[in-house]
Parts: C-alpha cells; sequence; structure tokens
C-alpha cells in the first residue's frame, strides 16, 4: 500500500576517498591490505545461515603475485545447489511477505556499514583478489556499491507509490507489486564487485529470495560482503552463496520448477546458452522466469578533427587502460581523422609510455595484472595475432610477463583495416586499436563505427562543433546504451547515468534505476467496490 510519508530521500552520491599522501585513509587502506596478505582464510559455502564445507576446494590468489594464495573455498556440488534452492524457497514464505520499509531499512544499514566498519577491508579485497588500484577499488567496491544500496532504496520507495490515478467514487484501485514467486539466480562477475554486491541484492530488496553464484576468480570480495549482508540484518536463506563452477551449478538451477529470474553479468555466450536453457524448459517453471542481463562490448570512440586533442588522449588512455581494460564499458577501437593523428598520437604516446604497471602495494602503478592465467593468454594471442600481421603496428606496449604476475603492457594497435581482428572481436584486455579515417568521410565513418560490432554498450564521439555531435548521435543512437559526450565511454555512476546496453551486449535494464527494480517484481491490481450493484440490469435496458 503507498505511504503518504515519504521514508527515503533522495540520497547523494557517496565521496570518493582520494588516498592521497598523508591521508588517513591511505594509512588506513594499506593497513588492512598487509593484514589481510597476511592471513590465508577459509571460505564456505552459506545456506540458511549456515556454513558448509564440501571438501572440493579451490584458491583465491593474487593476480600481480599468483603464488600468494588468499583463501581456499570450498565449491557447490548437486546436493549444496538443492539445498539452496529449499533454503530459498522456505525463506520467501516469511521475506517476501516483510514490509517494504523493512527491508529498505536493511539495504541502508548496508550502506552505511560499508560507509564505515567495512570500506577498507572491501577496498583492501578487491585490490587483492582482481588487482586494482586504489582509485578503481574506492570508486567500486565501496562508492558504487553504497549507491547501489542508497539509490535502490529510494527507487523501490518511488515503485510503491505507483498507485492507479483515478478511483471513482464508490471504488478504490490499487496497484500491489508483488515479488516473483520463485527464486532468482544472480551470477556475478570478477571485474567489479559493485555488480557482484548489486546482482543478488537488487531482487532481495524487491522482496525476492536469491541463489548467488560469484565469478571462481572473485569469491574472496564477495565472501566479505556475505558477513556485511548478515552484520546489517539480512535474514538467513534470502540470499545463499554458492561458488562453484558454472556447468556444475548452472543446469540444477535452471531445471528447477521456481526459478523465477537470472540477474547476470558475463561474457555473452554464456548468457545467450542461459537463455536458450529457460526457453528449452520454460514449460517446466511455475511462471515465466525475468531475464535480465548485461554481457561484453566493443565499445568504440570517434574523433572529429574539431576534437580537442589533449582531451581526447586523456580519454583514449583512461578508457582503454584503467583496470587493464578489463571493464565491459573499456574503450577498445578508435577512429581518428588523418588531420589531428599525429598532434593525437604525439600526446596519447607519451601519456601511455609514463603509466607505471605492477603491484597494488605500490600506490604510483595506474595499471596492475589481468584476472588470471586464461584472460592472460587469451589476450596476448590477440596481441601476437597483431604483431605478425602486415595490417597492423603496435604503437605501445606489447609485452607481457606471468611468471610472478599476469602482466600485459598497456598496448596500442594501429590499423590500416577498419574490420581487423582488433577491431571487431572482444578482447577484454589493456588493448586499444586505432583506425585512421580520412575526414571528409565522416558520414560513412560513423556508419563503419555503428555497423562494425554485434555489441551495443557504451560509445563517445569527440569533437568542438555542435552539429557534428548532433550527426554522431544520431548515427549511433542503437550503437551504445551508453554514449558520451567529450569523455571516455567508461565510468557511469548510479544515479546519474544508470547503466546497460543493447544488441549483443545485453538486455539494457539499467542497472542502477528503477527500470532494473521493476524487473524482480509482478503487479497486482486490485478494485475493491463498496457498495457493489444489486441488479445485474444496466440503464439501456430501461422501457421507454
Amino acid at each position: 500500500m503507498p505511504n503518504s510519508i515519504v521514508m527515503v530521500p533522495i540520497p547523494d552520491n557517496d565521496p570518493i576517498l582520494s588516498y592521497a599522501p598523508g591521508t588517513s585513509e591511505r594509512t588506513a587502506l594499506k593497513d588492512k591490505i598487509r593484514e589481510l596478505k597476511s592471513q590465508e582464510i577459509e571460505i564456505p559455502l552459506v545456506i540458511s545461515g549456515k556454513e558448509i564445507r564440501t571438501g572440493n576446494t579451490a584458491q583465491c590468489v593474487i593476480p600481480h603475485d599468483h603464488k600468494h594464495v588468499l583463501a581456499t573455498y570450498h565449491l557447490a556440488g548437486e546436493k549444496e545447489v538443492q539445498m539452496a534452492i529449499d533454503s530459498a524457497m522456505e525463506a520467501w514464505k516469511t521475506w517476501s511477505t516483510m514490509p517494504w520499509e523493512s527491508r529498505v531499512a536493511i539495504f541502508k544499514k548496508m550502506a552505511s556499514l560499508l560507509q564505515g566498519p567495512y570500506r577498507y577491508t572491501i577496498n583492501a579485497a578487491t585490490m587483492l583478489n582482481v588487482s586494482k588500484n586504489a582509485f578503481q577499488a574506492e570508486i567500486d567496491s565501496a562508492c558504487e556499491l553504497v549507491d547501489f544500496y542508497n539509490f535502490n532504496a529510494y527507487y523501490a520507495q518511488e515503485i510503491y507509490e505507483q498507485q492507479p490515478p483515478i478511483s471513482p467514487d464508490g471504488m478504490w484501485n490499487m496497484s500491489e507489486h508483488r515479488p516473483l514467486e520463485g527464486f532468482v539466480f544472480a551470477v556475478t562477475p570478477f571485474n567489479f564487485v559493485s555488480i557482484a554486491g548489486n546482482l543478488p541484492t537488487a531482487p532481495a530488496l524487491m522482496g525476492n529470495v536469491v541463489l548467488w553464484k560469484p565469478a571462481s576468480s572473485a569469491v574472496y570480495p564477495t565472501y566479505f560482503l556475505l558477513k556485511l549482508f548478515k552484520e546489517a540484518g539480512l535474514p538467513d536463506g534470502v540470499i545463499n552463496f554458492i561458488p562453484g563452477p558454472g556447468s556444475k551449478v548452472g543446469p540444477i538451477v535452471m531445471n528447477n520448477k521456481n526459478l523465477a529470474g537470472i540477474h547476470f553479468t558475463g561474457s555473452t555466450a554464456v548468457f545467450q546458452n542461459m537463455w536458450k536453457t529457460v526457453g528449452d524448459n520454460i514449460h517446466k517453471y511455475k511462471s515465466y522466469p525475468r531475464i535480465v542481463g548485461e554481457t561484453g562490448g566493443k565499445d568504440f570512440l570517434i574523433a572529429h578533427e574539431s576534437s580537442d586533442t589533449d582531451a581526447l588522449a586523456t580519454a583514449m588512455t583512461r578508457g582503454a587502460f584503467e583496470y587493464q581494460g578489463q571493464k565491459c564499458s573499456a574503450l577498445s577501437r578508435t577512429y581518428i581523422p588523418s588531420t589531428i593523428w599525429d598532434d593525437v598520437r604525439t600526446k596519447y604516446i607519451k601519456q601511455v609510455k609514463s603509466i607505471k604497471m605492477g603491484d597494488v602495494d605500490d600506490f604510483g602503478n595506474f595499471v596492475n595484472a589481468v584476472i588470471d592465467q586464461a584472460a592472460f593468454n587469451s589476450i596476448t594471442q590477440y596481441i601476437d595475432y597483431a604483431k605478425s600481421s602486415k595490417d597492423a603496428e603496435i604503437i605501445t606496449g606489447g609485452n607481457y610477463d606471468d611468471s610472478k604476475g599476469y602482466f600485459i603492457e598497456p598496448t596500442t594497435i594501429l590499423t590500416t583495416d577498419p574490420h581487423f581482428k582488433t577491431m571487431e572481436e572482444e578482447i577484454f584486455g589493456p588493448v586499444l586499436t586505432i583506425y585512421i579515417y580520412d575526414p571528409k568521410k565522416w558520414k560513412e565513418t560513423l556508419e563503419l563505427v555503428d555497423s562494425t560490432s554485434p555489441y551495443a554498450l557504451t560509445g563517445a564521439v569527440f569533437s568542438n562543433n555542435r552539429e557534428k555531435i548532433i550527426e554522431a548521435s544520431k548515427a549511433l543512437t542503437h550503437a551504445a546504451g551508453n554514449f558520451y559526450i567529450n569523455d571516455k565511454p567508461t565510468g557511469a555512476v548510479v544515479g546519474q547515468q544508470p547503466f546497460g546496453g543493447g544488441r549483443a551486449s545485453g538486455t539494457n535494464d539499467k542497472a542502477g534505476s528503477m527500470f532494473n527494480l521493476l524487473r524482480w517484481v509482478s503487479q497486482r491490481t486490485i478494485k475493491e467496490t463498496f457498495v457493489p450493484p444489486k441488479d445485474y440490469e444496466y440503464p439501456f435496458m430501461d422501457k421507454e
């Protein structure tokens, strides 16, 4: 029922701590990093609030020092997945009927705990297990996740307040925003702890119960989030934590009749296979599952010859190489007019060559390691391909070394072929490919940008000519779900730029907005008539 008192004010974005030399937060974060590195922990499954140890284990390691083990974690098998389903369905009976104000209170407490006592723990765990520098960890695992919890609480209130505008005399029309009937399967990625923390909790906020399968390469920080949920008062069984290989966990979950939704971020191939499985099993389910997913990207930047070349060079450097290019939104292909290329090239190469790469403990490092051996092998194959091609030239980086950590230099490929392999395929690493175009072919190049990739996640245009910005925006309407003007195509902020893309990049349900939360409720319309009619005849039936 609608509440006439506004309980949740419009939030502010969580302030970003600088971690500059001499600050208290820098000292606190470094202390926490040392503390976590000094111990090796055991991570169980958590089902109905109970710790489950299967004996089938894997390790959480530091990507930039991969012989250093942070934790051993237990893997879910068929028995444990079924236990998690049973636990969720039992918890659904009370959680789905809890007043929304009480659920919101828990999530507001999550935000407060993350702003305070958990901030340095989550940031340090993120830095160590997924190899992010202090700033990248701060804007991800602290600020963005705090924003998700605060803004989602506000958006939930707005949803519950949506009621039919008209109730004629003698009746009352109402809308009830019910949780889904069943459980939601949340499959989360390694590269953003904020996404890992949002995918299971956004449906839970709306009264749903969740099975959470974190990425195998990022179990460590997600386990600390689970502890935060517990401390905030989330009831047992609402979110069950079942790390394990997708090939083992997925089929059991997807075959269950109570599957009500999927909240996914990961590879396009996996998401498409999940969608196909839902289609094949559609006759088994109690209801039609809600499928929400954000997958890959081949994100672009097109520059007009009127661009500010200093800003353009910086956008390329940050967009392509922050967090080693391991962002769905990372800049991966750039189109630059020949008339400004020499100027851009000089400024860009100077910036990239000044980048320091190494351990996250050294706050002077801009770039750290890629996530694991599989990623290292995949990314370096693209670099080797470019090295051997007559259509490409490597103008920065190109070197790599996995002896201690999975390090790949920020690599820039200059190609003469707009359909070169690295212009079209998602690499998910610190590799940017540049194509130089004839400025007389501006409109043709816009068409090229739009048609080159099956993805449509993020993109950017640089220009100081407003007419050209308008042309680019229109031509690339469906090429990016998040479109940037004179800025890098990364760094969406909750409450400012809801995130998501179309085409092969996902369902574009915009994480960090009301529209995502709407996917996790099912409306019931209620009409109450106070004095119902007692005669079936209508006035038109009266005799003249």
